[in-house]
């Protein structure tokens, strides 16, 4: 996929069609500023506001666009909050339905097969993959993204960290924490 990508942008841009550095500046968009800052942002928003939490898993949507970003949520965005009891994970099942807007681009193993069948069948062993043990009580939730509905999940705020700006908080959300392939950062 990635060759053809590539052959693609070749013959476009010797073509004229296409300025490789618009491309790059799209892409640096969604990797750096667009993408997983906003989701941070929204996260710690509602680790230090219980009612924009609220709203937050109420209206996912209307809570995210409300804090003005350049790039509008599409509809139908959902948050899911993880808890000492349930842990969720994030998957697009047919191929690779992902909130943009708030996560920036799509991890390459997010798209890829293994992640997509595997997530549904053995969650446990797969977050394992990633580093994310969690208590064998805990429930572990999979939600299937689609092409209408996409969801944020809101990791566990991590201890020690009461008093802190949203900014300071924002940087300890990571992509893979709001995937649920991750958790929060320690601070």
């Amino acid at each position: 996929m990635q060759a053809r990508v590539r052959a693609l942008e070749t013959i476009l841009t010797e073509k004229g069609l296409v300025d490789p550095q618009a491309l790059d500046r799209i892409v640096d968009a969604f990797e750096r500023k667009i993408g997983p800052r906003n989701g941070a942002r929204i996260v710690a928003r509602a680790w230090s506001d219980s009612a924009f939490r609220a709203r937050l898993l109420a209206d996912a949507t209307e809570a995210a666009n409300s804090m003005g970003f350049s790039s509008p949520v599409g509809a139908h965005l959902i948050a899911v909050e993880n808890t000492p009891e349930t842990h969720n994970l994030v998957v697009c099942t047919l191929c690779s339905c992902y909130p943009w807007e708030v996560l920036g681009l799509p991890p390459v193993w997010y798209k890829s097969a293994p992640y997509r069948s595997r997530a549904v069948i053995e969650p446990r062993a797969v977050l394992a993959e990633f580093g994310v043990a969690l208590p064998p009580d805990t429930r572990i939730r999979v939600w299937d993204s689609t092409a209408e509905t996409r969801f944020l999940v809101i990791p566990m705020r991590p201890p020690g960290t009461q008093g802190w700006s949203e900014e300071r908080l924002a940087a300890l959300v990571t992509r893979d924490s709001m995937i649920g392939t991750g958790l929060a950062k320690r601070p």
